[in-house]
């Protein structure tokens, strides 16, 4: 590494945290190496792929499998069902995480499908636990100034004390 490419040798021309090209690469754009191989297969494709399939039909077996994973490729999921307790609050998640794990000890959920499922188990949760935060809100909005005042003076022989910030 020659000295002008060392964080001494800089001089800080950079500021610390901070990109030297904020905008990044722009979208769309592709490496030169790919853009140079389509330029050379351009017209071609229709004939590599015939040839493939010749090879692969004399009995290639880099082409067949070429071939085959281009016909059939590899299925990333599937679909699972599977009976779940009926979901109507967070407290469910628990009866649900158990039954996921259950699916998973008999044999109807791969470990890995148990986790996506619990992904969206902690979804469902957190979505109900903000609808239920905001249904809060909009009825502590609603409450007026007395209600408000006797619900925080509950329990209490005094009144509260009344901060004051800022010059009087």
């Amino acid at each position: 590494m020659s000295p002008d490419n060392t964080g001494e040798q800089q001089g800080g021309r950079f500021e610390k945290g901070r990109s030297g090209n904020p905008r990044g690469r722009p979208l769309g754009s592709r490496n030169s190496a790919t853009l140079a191989a389509e330029a050379l297969l351009e017209g071609e494709a229709e004939k590599l792929t015939r040839k493939c399939i010749e090879l692969a039909m004399d009995g290639d077996t880099v082409a067949l499998r070429l071939c085959l994973e281009r016909i059939y490729p590899a299925r990333k999921d599937r679909p699972v069902t599977f009976p779940l307790p009926p979901i109507t609050s967070p407290r469910d998640a628990a009866d649900i995480a158990a039954a996921v794990a259950n699916a998973v000890a008999a044999g109807n959920l791969t470990p890995t499908e148990a986790v996506e499922f619990g992904k969206v188990i902690e979804i469902y949760v957190r979505a109900y636990q903000v609808a239920e935060l905001d249904d809060r809100n909009v009825r502590l909005e609603q409450l007026s100034d007395e209600e408000l005042m006797r619900i925080i003076r509950k329990g209490e022989s005094t009144p509260p004390r009344l901060l004051t910030i800022g010059p009087r």
